[in-house]
């Protein structure tokens, strides 16, 4: 049996899912180091939300296992409370409610995990996490009121209310400007070196991978075609990943000449 590393915090093993039947990953393993921002690239389609749902145990998978902080979950187990507690998520399209605060909207994890906590207590530390993403100002208000990059980081807010130490975000610069979402950019590698929150993150993004990426796994006909360092992927000569971190087609190959596909270390 491979022993896991003391660094590694996540580890997803020979993980197959899908949906009615049908199977859209197959044979999945990757890990995630502790202090590093693991992405999950691949083309629309290729099933990275598929892949993220899974491994926060949304959905049930059909093989395979997910280990957290050390502790293993088969393919039909849920994740208990306290694993959940160390763990946030910042889902693509912020799921604020819009008939609560922005305070109220961040204080919900804490009001879940610690209901008999006081009150002023909770509102001390939604103030702390607002601080922490520049949002201090948009305590009382409600979520109409905000733009689209507020209201990204009023949800990231409310994932770090726990103080967790693994952050899932869902294309989280998807629908912002782009120099909205080089803030938002700066702001998680801001997260990751304050708090020091490991992060999976699903993109497609290039300025934004470029920008925060450590280590990535790119999903293509549902396997894992690559799994890699930024540079890696930047300095591959396959076509695919060549389009991915390019946006242009490979040069032409002389007849005697062939690309190389040595990607695993």
């Amino acid at each position: 049996m491979e022993v896991q590393s003391k660094n590694t915090i996540l580890r997803v093993d020979h993980l197959k899912a899908g949906y009615g039947g049908k199977t859209v990953l197959n044979d999945i393993s990757f890990d995630v180091k502790k202090g590093e921002i693991r992405m999950i690239l691949g083309s629309s389609g290729c099933g990275k939300s598929t892949l993220l749902n899974n491994i926060l145990k949304l959905i049930k998978s059909q093989s395979g296992t997910i280990t957290y902080f050390g502790k293993t979950f088969g393919a039909k187990e849920g994740l208990d409370s306290e694993t959940r507690m160390r763990t946030g998520v910042l889902f693509q399209n912020g799921a604020l409610l819009s008939d609560l605060t922005v305070a109220e909207n961040a204080m919900l994890p804490l009001i879940r995990s610690m209901p008999y906590m006081p009150k002023s207590q909770m509102e001390a530390i939604v103030a702390d996490r607002l601080e922490k993403v520049h949002l201090l100002d948009a305590f009382h208000k409600y979520p109409s009121e905000l733009s689209g990059g507020m209201k990204k980081r009023a949800a990231l807010a409310r994932a770090i209310a726990l103080k967790p130490e693994l952050l899932f975000c869902d294309e989280p610069s998807t629908g912002l400007d782009p120099v909205t979402a080089r803030s938002l950019d700066e702001l998680l590698l801001e997260l990751r070196d304050t708090l020091g929150v490991s992060m999976v993150i699903v993109s497609h993004e290039l300025e934004s991978i470029k920008i925060i990426c450590d280590r990535f796994v790119y999903l293509q006909d549902g396997y894992v075609l690559m799994d890699g360092t930024l540079q890696q992927g930047l300095d591959s000569e396959n076509p695919t990943l060549w389009n991915f971190f390019r946006r242009e087609c490979p040069p032409e190959k002389d007849n005697n000449e062939y690309y190389h596909f040595d990607f695993l270390d």
